[in-house]
């Protein structure tokens, strides 16, 4: 005679996204920053130091930091979530978190919108204090609104956090996931129309740019810089960083693996 023993099956995470389960994984990960004050500086402080070097920098040409000012400040926002978002993210990977956290009913979608919450709250915060300080403080002379500024600048360190969840996935550790920043950040870096024109590149570097979402956080702070009103040209840049933001985090959901190697 034997016997047959009945195990219960794991919990099975449901493909549909929970406003709850979303919101308590946010806060998990806020409560753990909240004891992270170093991590918590980085993302806050650096992109405010670098834009008050950079003003200092061009003491004696400020035309050269209102030129090039703005499009910096939507830059320095995506690279620091980019690299605290990847590193934090592994680090839960590696540490046998996320392996843990998707054997319970929570979906990746679930997971990786949780921490797109939780980043993009210090985002908000990150954004708010850069754009103050390089408009009000450091004397940025924008014709258009501050408040355009701002969502630019939100929008690319919300890309910046979602590029950071998607490149997680296939870094086995915090040194290698430092190693994506040449590999996504730099080429944006060089073809996004910080350095000269876009239209004055060669046209193959060109057509690499147009699709390259930095690109138009570029173009969209420049329309700010040199329009009183809000722009078409403006709503197209904006919308294409926050599509390519989404596509970004629904790549990173897809890509997410259940185990750690």
């Amino acid at each position: 005679m034997t016997t047959t023993t009945l195990r219960n099956p794991a919990p099975t995470p449901t493909s549909a996204l929970s406003l709850s389960r979303t919101t308590a994984t946010a806060a998990r990960v806020l409560r753990q920053l909240r004891h992270d004050p170093r991590t918590i500086a980085m993302m806050i402080l650096i992109p405010c130091v670098m834009l008050l070097l950079l003003r200092y920098v061009f003491d004696g040409s400020p035309r050269t930091f209102d030129s090039i000012g703005a499009s910096l400040l939507g830059i320095f926002p995506l690279i620091t979530m980019f690299l605290v978002t990847s590193i934090a993210t592994l680090r839960e990977r590696t540490s046998g978190t996320l392996e843990r956290l998707l054997a319970m009913p929570l979906g990746k979608g679930d997971l990786i919108a949780g921490y797109a919450l939780a980043f993009g709250v210090l985002a908000i915060v990150q954004s708010a204090l850069a754009t103050g300080l390089a408009v009000w403080f450091l004397g940025l002379d924008v014709i258009g609104s501050p408040w355009l500024l701002l969502l630019v600048a939100l929008l690319d360190a919300l890309l910046g956090t979602a590029l950071g969840l998607f490149v997680s996935a296939f870094a086995a550790s915090e040194f290698q996931a430092v190693q994506f920043m040449p590999a996504v950040i730099f080429p944006q870096l060089l073809l996004c129309g910080l350095f000269t024109p876009r239209d004055n590149m060669h046209p193959v570097l060109e057509t690499i740019s147009d699709v390259l979402p930095m690109s138009y956080a570029v173009d969209g702070m420049n329309e700010v810089l040199r329009h009183t009103d809000m722009t078409a040209t403006f709503v197209r840049d904006a919308l294409i960083v926050a599509g390519c933001a989404l596509l970004v985090l629904g790549l990173g959901a897809a890509t997410l693996r259940r185990r750690t190697p």
